[in-house]
């Protein structure tokens, strides 16, 4: 726990996207965000348990279409949240087309961006396996180490959703909320860039 504190306080992709929900939405929308990405690094452990996570970073293909997929969302979720506040933070036009995981809302948002996120899986390739013992079961200590990780995201990402939820009652004006959520919306974007170039 005390080695994953520092990656976590990193402001990334969650800590944006749960700032986002707070200030277009509410503070359970923020909440659901930030069980979403929780809920995502266990499915990165998941995948490392079975070996997935090695195959997918050890392949140059595999890898190149997650980090373009996980690109393209952000980059989705970015020029979306951008569009939201030139309407001023209103709800959103009918659409006639959606992603599938539409429904999920704040909580599939946080999940998907964690699942297509390179840099989650890595860490369970890098820095898990140091915690490690030889000659024990594989599955139960990365299930350990996970729910931990897990554990520490989920207190910080709801401490943050705390902070804002405050910020904005006592901010809560037009003005604020658009420019807040075009901030977002341009990290967003800026998230998925870096993801999809990178190296």
């Amino acid at each position: 726990m005390t080695a994953v504190v520092p990656l976590t306080l990193i402001p990334g992709t969650s800590f944006t996207l749960v700032t986002q929900q707070v200030i277009a939405g509410s503070r359970s929308d923020g909440a659901r965000a930030a069980f979403g990405s929780a809920c995502g690094l266990l499915v990165h452990a998941t995948f490392a348990a079975v070996g997935l996570s090695a195959l997918v970073m050890s392949s140059a293909r595999a890898l190149t279409v997650v980090k373009l997929l996980g690109g393209v969302y952000l980059i989705w979720l970015g020029v979306t949240t951008w569009r939201s506040a030139r309407r001023g933070v209103e709800p959103a036009p009918r659409r006639r087309w959606h992603l599938p995981w539409a429904q999920l809302g704040a909580f599939g948002q946080g999940l998907w961006s964690n699942v297509l996120n390179p840099k989650a899986a890595s860490v369970y390739l890098t820095l898990v396996p140091q915690f490690l013992t030889a000659g024990r079961p594989i599955a139960p200590q990365i299930a350990t180490l996970a729910i931990a990780h897990a554990a520490v995201v989920l207190v910080w990402l709801l401490f943050w959703t705390c902070v804002i939820a405050v910020a904005r009652t006592a901010i809560d004006t037009p003005r604020f909320r658009r420019g807040t959520s075009r901030l977002a919306g341009a990290v967003l974007v800026a998230f998925g860039v870096r993801t999809a170039a990178a190296h």
